[in-house]
């Protein structure tokens, strides 16, 4: 699961006031400290935390200050933070206390409270055609101002799933086999030169990790479920080009990626369209060879890995388009 999907679920799950978007991020970070995700010394930058999570530099500042303070990380030499060497137990950050009260989005937090439902009842709809979105209507089926539901739209927007016609108004494009092809073409242009990018930057550890968790998915592919794919495709794709330290390199990847987006969908109901999932010995060479220190080859490798999955996305949709069905809800109608 993507770090971003997993803040916005969290986000969606409990009661009451949803945490403020420095909070959630902070929290975030910290668990992934106690879990040994991020080594001692990695290395931690706002412009870095600001791109994963696709937010401004001002909650990142703030996030990274509070875990500062809980001596989860220290000051670089240069800039950024270091993750400390002996970190002290903080369970999940949730007694940190906020370096800034007044740092906050004012309808973050109702935002971020439904936009996962949103995304979801789109991804599972763009299979079958493509959707207009209205924002009035949006607002009024959960209940939140214009404003809240203008804030969900404009991520969807920043995370490619949305766009506006020539009248202005907001739909979602279907997944037809001229979409897939593109979204994946522009892929296979961005993120083998992300990949070369983010080589000099990744922290220690992170390259054995993930080749740690895709040897337990080999090793098990043809019982794992969905959320192991998911998983490891936002590794490859997300987290580690994160690194490339370019934000508009890394904001054009983003956009392209709506189909990243939809996998925990796709992959959760179409798992017996393979036996056992191809891309996991693509992903095997990739890393073999950033191991190896073969960046360029690795570079090529993902290239290739992108344009193959190209045919099996649209063979996904359309089992999808034979086997799923969907109701109807308030803020999407197919468009004609």
């Amino acid at each position: 699961m993507s770090i971003i999907t997993t803040m916005a679920r969290s986000a969606a799950t409990p009661l009451g006031p949803a945490p403020r978007l420095h909070t959630q991020i902070r929290d975030i970070v910290a668990a992934r400290i106690a879990q040994g995700a991020l080594a001692a010394g990695t290395h931690l930058h706002e412009s870095q935390l600001a791109t994963e999570f696709g937010i401004s530099r001002a909650p990142a500042r703030h996030a990274l200050a509070a875990l500062e303070e809980a001596g989860l990380v220290t000051k670089a030499a240069g800039r950024g933070y270091l993750v400390a060497a002996n970190p002290p137990s903080v369970a999940y950050a949730s007694d940190l206390s906020s370096p800034d009260p007044a740092v906050t989005v004012n309808s973050s937090a109702s935002w971020e409270r439904i936009y996962q439902e949103v995304e979801n009842e789109i991804i599972a709809r763009i299979s079958f055609g493509s959707w207009r979105l209205s924002e009035v209507a949006l607002a009024s089926h959960y209940g939140v101002s214009r404003t809240v539901a203008r804030d969900v739209v404009g991520r969807l927007q920043q995370r490619g799933l949305v766009r506006k016609d020539d009248g202005g108004r907001w739909y979602a494009p279907a997944l037809t086999p001229e979409h897939i092809g593109e979204l994946y073409e522009m892929r296979a242009l961005l993120e083998p030169a992300a990949l070369l990018k983010a080589v000099p930057n990744l922290p220690d550890g992170l390259l054995d990790t993930m080749s740690a968790d895709l040897d337990a998915a080999i090793a098990n592919a043809e019982v794992i479920g969905g959320d192991v794919l998911d998983e490891l495709e936002n590794q490859l794709h997300f987290q580690l080009l994160s690194f490339c330290g370019q934000n508009t390199l890394m904001q054009a990847i983003i956009q392209h990626q709506s189909l990243l987006v939809a996998h925990h969908f796709l992959y959760r109901w179409t798992p017996k369209l393979f036996r056992s999932e191809p891309f996991l010995p693509e992903h095997r060479e990739i890393l073999d060879r950033l191991m190896a220190g073969r960046f360029e080859d690795a570079s090529h490798s993902l290239k290739w890995h992108l344009q193959s999955s190209s045919a099996r996305v649209i063979a996904r949709v359309d089992l999808i388009q034979d086997e799923f069905r969907t109701e109807g809800i308030s803020f999407l109608a197919l468009a004609k």
